[in-house]
């Protein structure tokens, strides 16, 4: 891989490690307005993202198409669902936790939430940088490492959303940082792999880019939203939501 690549690998999982250290400087619990902002703003990077750079790539590829397209995304949202399922978590702000009956504690099942979440993000990552390392005309590089900013840049807050409450909950500021820390290390990781098995899979990368655009809109649906439009202020998550949306679509149209 040469350096843009592992660049674009890292950066998301650097945004996390970032929005984890705020632990170590914030002595509170994250104000809830500013999580719906932040929770908000998330969605909506995400969005942006599966459909400037996952959908409308994958639907103008040579091998690419609405019913494979379409298959690649139905695939990715049963994909999560099932994981949703098998694996037991908690969502942030949730305290119910879901899944299957463990004893877990909280710490832990927040944990695998958050990598449930960041899992489809590296996949995307790796799949969009697959694409351009083979010289794809709609996945140039430059879109690629648009696509690693703007996950890096709500990898930020989310970080932060994360280890605040397990600070909280009684856990040391080091623990906290480090298990917010260690959910985004799937990121790089998801990447890496991914990369290696588009490379021997090009004629599906269509339905890949797609798969990959399934799953992420999942947790937002299931997870992002609902938590950004619960109680009072619902509104500072929409507002979040358009900025987010919004910084994507401009990464994505001015750097791809």
């Amino acid at each position: 891989m040469d350096s843009i690549v592992i660049f674009s690998v890292l950066i998301p999982f650097l945004g996390t490690l970032l929005g984890a250290s705020f632990v170590f400087f914030m002595r509170h619990e994250m104000p809830s307005l500013l999580q719906k902002l932040l929770l908000g703003f998330a969605s909506g990077v995400m969005v942006a993202a599966s459909v400037w750079s996952l959908l409308i790539p994958a639907m103008e590829m040579e091998y690419g198409g609405i019913f494979p397209v379409a298959s690649g995304f139905l695939l990715g949202m049963a994909f999560l669902l099932l994981i949703d399922q098998l694996t037991p978590h908690l969502h942030v702000g949730n305290n119910q936790p879901e899944g299957p009956r463990t004893q877990l504690s909280k710490t832990v099942m927040l944990a695998l939430s958050i990598t449930i979440h960041n899992l489809p993000e590296g996949m995307a990552v790796g799949i969009v940088l697959a694409g351009a390392m083979q010289g794809s005309i709609e996945l140039p590089m430059a879109g690629a490492l648009a696509m690693s900013l703007g996950i890096a840049i709500q990898n930020i807050p989310e970080g932060a959303i994360v280890s605040m409450p397990m600070r909280m909950a009684g856990n040391s500021r080091r623990k906290s940082f480090m298990i917010g820390t260690l959910s985004g290390v799937v990121e790089p990781i998801g990447a890496v792999i991914v990369i290696y098995l588009a490379s021997l899979m090009l004629p599906i990368l269509p339905v890949l880019l797609a798969f990959a655009a399934g799953a992420m809109l999942y947790v937002v649906v299931e997870e992002l939203i609902p938590e950004a439009s619960s109680g009072a202020h619902s509104n500072l998550g929409t507002v979040g939501f358009a900025l987010g949306f919004v910084l994507m679509m401009v990464l994505d149209v001015v750097l791809g």
